[in-house]
């Protein structure tokens, strides 16, 4: 039953036989999980990648076991699905429906999912057409060992260097809606700006002056399981920390900062599961797309929790139009 505050989700946690039974009777889905399991499912009309952790029905789960999938809404004609390589991404959009949405998965740690998180403000059409979608991880346990993947179930085809996108056309009474919900805003710490942007920063101004960012970080005991945050015009946009080399005086991101952008440390969210249900919106439309990050699962604890609103995926990067983190993406269709 939908109330107020959980709009209805299309995709749930399910056995390898089930999802099988679902894929074989017909229409377009978005599915996560392991290797193994993705493997072992039947040409169809599905697009997938690689991730272990999950926001299921019956609460956040780490599994190899289950699949997470979702029925991709299909009103008005037949989605495409096709990869895109790092000279042909650039057209993500342009390709895209006049009226529609696309869902895009990318392996995380790749050129596209670089090349992506860097030009996509930039690209042909981009926030003209509505794009979605998540970044392929791993079990962390894993890293070095195994590598995020996509895979096109109509060739099933796994791929770990090409992003891969199901483009979906919708009638003219009917359009999709990408929305975020982040938690995390600017704390009352320093203004932080970078003279370059990048996936990693040595040097960068604090409140104008010089200095190592590294040492800033550590020298100050700053927790960085809390992200940067950008004001983008309105819309708050995180920045989180991968790593910080003090030796080597170096941070990695799981997103790009920018230039021409000013940062802040996030100020602390004590719960985030109440958190996350206060900022659920009102009743919307059925739900055709939704992730969350698995810096969140991890950080805020969500293993066993259960949110229901939230189901889906927890990812390595989050897609609403650009490349987002520690963020939770959704897409409605409305009309």
């Amino acid at each position: 039953m939908t109330t107020q505050n959980t709009p209805a989700v299309s995709g749930r946690m399910m056995g390898l036989s089930e999802a099988t039974a679902l894929i074989r009777g017909g229409g377009h889905f978005s599915v996560a999980g392991d290797e193994a399991l993705l493997r072992q499912l039947p040409r169809g009309h599905w697009i997938g990648g690689t991730i272990p952790y999950f926001m299921g029905q019956d609460g956040g789960v780490t599994t190899r076991d289950q699949l997470y999938v979702a029925q991709v809404p299909v009103i008005n004609g037949l989605p495409m699905i096709r990869f895109y390589d790092q000279i042909s991404l650039e057209r993500v959009c342009a390709d895209a429906p006049e009226n529609g949405f696309s869902i895009i998965v990318m392996p995380a740690f790749s050129a596209v999912h670089s090349l992506f998180a860097r030009n996509a403000p930039g690209y042909e059409d981009m926030y003209l057409k509505p794009l979605v979608g998540w970044i392929s991880g791993i079990h962390l346990s894993d890293l070095g060992r195994a590598s995020p993947l996509v895979v096109n179930g109509e060739t099933l085809e796994f791929d770990g260097e090409r992003a891969l996108v199901m483009h979906v056309p919708l009638p003219e009474n009917k359009y999709a809606q990408i929305d975020i919900i982040n938690l995390f805003t600017q704390g009352e710490g320093d203004r932080i700006r970078f003279p370059a942007k990048g996936f990693s920063a040595t040097e960068c101004l604090i409140n104008g002056q010089p200095g190592n960012f590294a040492q800033y970080v550590s020298s100050r005991a700053i927790d960085t399981k809390l992200p940067l945050v950008a004001d983008y015009s309105g819309a708050m946009i995180n920045v989180s920390i991968k790593s910080v080399d003090a030796g080597k005086g170096t941070v990695d991101f799981y997103a790009p900062v920018f230039d021409d952008i000013e940062y802040r440390f996030a100020a602390p969210v004590p719960d985030y599961v109440s958190a996350f249900h206060t900022a659920l919106p009102g009743q919307t439309g059925p739900i055709g797309f939704s992730c969350n990050c698995v810096l969140n699962y991890l950080y805020s604890e969500l293993e066993g929790k259960r949110v229901p609103a939230m189901l889906g995926p927890m990812t390595f990067g989050e897609v609403a139009y650009q490349l987002l983190n520690q963020t939770l993406v959704y897409l409605t269709i409305e009309g």
